[in-house]
This record gives structure tokens, C-alpha cells and sequence, in this order.
């Protein structure tokens, strides 16, 4: 695509003033997505025909912004349209603005339409939010993308958690196994300095060293507690994913609860995220301190537990009880961690407040992917 052709669809219906009207594939382009960001100027006092070419003239009925929005038919030819003419990065990105953005709802409210849609997180997001208000022929076709985009999830989150829980490596033994991961660089070039070859000036290996790991075989029990508010949607995805990698792990005893001003102990259900999050209710209010109380009565061994709360900190009932549950809770030495994200790219949004009071009583705060999460449980029950 030529530079002129990517400022067409930057500008968008303005570009017709000085670049002309586009031809071929790149009319197609331009009308594509004037159909979705021509609504950007509904409401903004910009007639329908402004900077199309045509003094004060309409734009085509087909792409008008605004109104009542696209019909089903309409919308199965749309995306038709947008998957044929984008790459697949840029498809993902134009259906999130379409449900995030402009609350195109009905992409998801019509089993055709759902089907035509790109499996990704942000369209499981929205899955969670609306399942409630979808038909059971859409939530036909709404489980089987949220297994496959959980399945896709935990596939590339298991390699990385199980290598991280599976020991740390030795500083002092050697395994007869190589795994790239392992290699002991240092140890290498000091095994081989006698393999020094004075013309080419460099070490020569003839013997090339792995750490071994550690295994960990530690009767420790993690408790995740999840806050199932409408803004914690990502980190609740990855939640019930990471608690069922840790679930398969010899070496813990995981338990999964969510809340919001009632709490919810899926623990039961850890063996299938899918089942953990057709069962999670997004929204509502927000009680820490109650659901913290709750986790507190599944403590068996404080010394061996680590408390693990996902949530935005915005405590909905007594912040002096939640204050005062966790002080007790650090008294009795549960490890607690605070995390006010959870998700692939950590970002966190959260009351900074009442973070730091529980931070002041013995949680430390956080935001981390799932695999700085499984580190960091190696580090504190080693």
C-alpha cells in the first residue's frame, strides 16, 4: 500500500477534497471503515456530506454515521468486507473499536454475526459481559469462542508458568540434560579455558554445562480471590486460567473464589476455566473485606498459604474491616498479595489509597502477568 493510500485512510472521507476519490479495492477500504468512524461525527454538527467532495451532498445511505445503527444483514456483509480487505491485526482492532468504542452489541447478539468475528481476549471480554442478555443460540456459539480463546490462552501460559514452578535452577549441580534455558555460561567458559585457541583468540567449547533444578515438592496451598467487577474482566480471564494451570501442579492446592458483594467458591470447577467463567458474573458491587473474611475460614496452615487477591481496590463496604481482616490475616504469617492487574499486559487501574493502607498492614501490591505471578510464588515458597 502506497503512502498515499494509508493517508487516504487516515483522513478518512476528508481525503476526497485533495487526494480524489479512491477507485477499486481502495474505494472498498475507504468505505469500510467510513461505516464504522464515520460515527466519530455523529453529534459533533457535521453534516453527512462534509469533506466527502460534494458540496454540502450526502454521503452514500450505506455509510451514513449515526442513526440506529447497521441492520444484521448489513453487518455480516460489513465484516465480510473488513476480514477480506485488512490483515488479521488490523481486523481485531477495527471489530474492538466496533464493540468497545461505538457499542456495536448487535456483532455479538446474532449467532451469524458472532461467528464471523476474530476469537481474541477483547471479544471474550465482551462475551462475559453481555452473556446474561444473549439468546441461547448465540450462547451456543459464544462457549465454543470462549473455549477456544481460553484453550489458545492456556496453551501459551502453561509452558511458561510450569518451567517457572517447576524448581529454580541449582548453582551447584549439573544436569546430563541440555535445555537452552538451563545453560551455565560462566561455568562453560571456565570448563573450557583450556580449549583456548591462541590464532583465532577464543575459547573453543568442547563441554558445555546446564544447571539443574531444583524440584519443589512444598504442601502449599494457594487461595485466589478474584474481584468479578466489570473493570477486572481481563484479569478475571486470566485468573481462571492460571488457577487451573497451578491446579494441575503436584506441588499446591488451589482454590478459586470470586466476589462482588457476594462471594462465589468455584473451586470445584478448576479442572475447566470455560465452566469457572460461564459462571462468573461481571458487574455489581464490592465487598474486599467480606470476601477476604470468607477466605480466611478456608485457611488450614497460615505458614503454608499464600493469599493471592485480584482486585481494583475499590473497596464497596467497611474499609476499616478490610483493613482489619488482612492485618490479622499477615499476624497469622498467610503471604498475601495484593494484585491490581492480572492480565497479559499488567496495566493497572486501581485505588492507589486503599492499596497502600493494605500495603501499610503486611500485602504487598502488585500488577503482573501470569508468568511474573508464578516467579513470584517460586520465590516465596522456596
Amino acid at each position: 500500500m502506497s503512502e498515499i493510500d494509508r493517508w487516504r485512510l487516515v483522513l478518512g472521507r476528508y481525503a476526497r477534497q485533495r487526494l480524489g476519490d479512491p477507485a477499486g479495492e481502495d474505494a472498498r477500504r475507504d468505505a469500510a471503515l467510513e461505516q464504522l468512524y464515520g460515527r466519530e461525527y455523529g453529534g459533533r454538527g457535521v453534516r453527512p456530506g462534509d469533506g466527502s467532495g460534494d458540496e454540502g451532498g450526502a454521503a452514500p445511505a450505506s455509510l451514513a454515521p449515526g442513526g440506529q445503527g447497521a441492520s444484521q444483514p448489513r453487518l455480516v456483509d460489513w465484516l465480510g468486507e473488513v476480514r477480506e480487505l485488512f490483515p488479521r491485526e488490523t481486523v481485531e482492532v477495527i471489530e474492538r473499536h466496533a464493540l468497545d468504542r461505538y457499542g456495536l452489541v448487535e456483532l455479538v447478539s446474532d449467532p451469524d454475526t458472532l461467528e464471523r468475528l476474530e476469537p481474541n481476549e477483547s471479544l471474550l471480554r465482551t462475551l462475559l459481559m453481555l452473556k446474561g442478555h444473549l439468546g441461547e443460540e448465540v450462547l451456543v456459539v459464544a462457549r465454543r469462542i470462549i473455549r477456544q480463546v481460553v484453550d489458545d490462552l492456556r496453551r501459551r501460559l502453561e509452558m511458561e508458568v510450569r518451567r517457572a514452578m517447576a524448581g529454580r535452577l541449582s548453582q551447584h549441580r549439573h544436569a546430563p540434560v541440555p535445555v537452552a534455558a538451563n545453560f551455565d555460561a560462566l561455568g562453560t567458559l571456565r570448563r573450557n579455558l583450556r580449549n583456548y585457541d591462541v590464532e583465532r583468540r577464543r575459547v573453543v567449547p568442547r563441554e558445555v554445562l546446564f544447571f539443574e533444578r531444583n524440584t519443589r515438592r512444598l504442601p502449599w496451598e494457594v487461595i485466589i480471590c478474584v474481584d468479578q467487577s466489570g473493570s477486572m474482566a481481563g484479569s478475571v480471564i486470566h485468573s481462571a486460567v492460571m488457577a487451573g494451570i497451578l491446579h494441575g501442579l503436584p506441588s499446591f492446592t488451589v482454590r478459586l473464589v470470586v466476589f462482588d458483594t457476594a462471594v462465589v467458591d468455584l473451586s470445584d470447577q478448576l479442572d475447566d476455566p470455560v465452566e469457572v467463567l460461564m459462571r462468573v458474573q461481571l458487574g455489581g458491587g464490592t465487598d474486599i473485606g467480606g470476601a477476604l473474611r470468607y477466605c480466611s475460614q478456608l485457611i488450614e496452615n497460615p505458614d503454608r498459604t499464600v493469599l493471592v487477591l485480584v482486585t481494583d481496590f475499590c473497596e464497596g463496604g467497611s474499609p476499616a474491616r478490610l483493613e482489619g481482616v488482612v492485618a490479622e490475616l499477615a499476624s497469622a504469617r498467610v503471604t498475601l498479595l495484593g494484585l491490581a492487574a492480572l492480565d497479559g499486559e499488567a496495566t493497572p487501574f486501581y485505588d492507589r489509597q486503599v492499596a497502600g493502607r493494605l500495603a501499610d498492614r503486611g500485602m504487598k501490591i502488585a500488577a503482573l502477568t501470569p508468568q511474573h505471578l508464578a516467579e513470584w510464588l517460586v520465590e516465596v515458597t522456596s
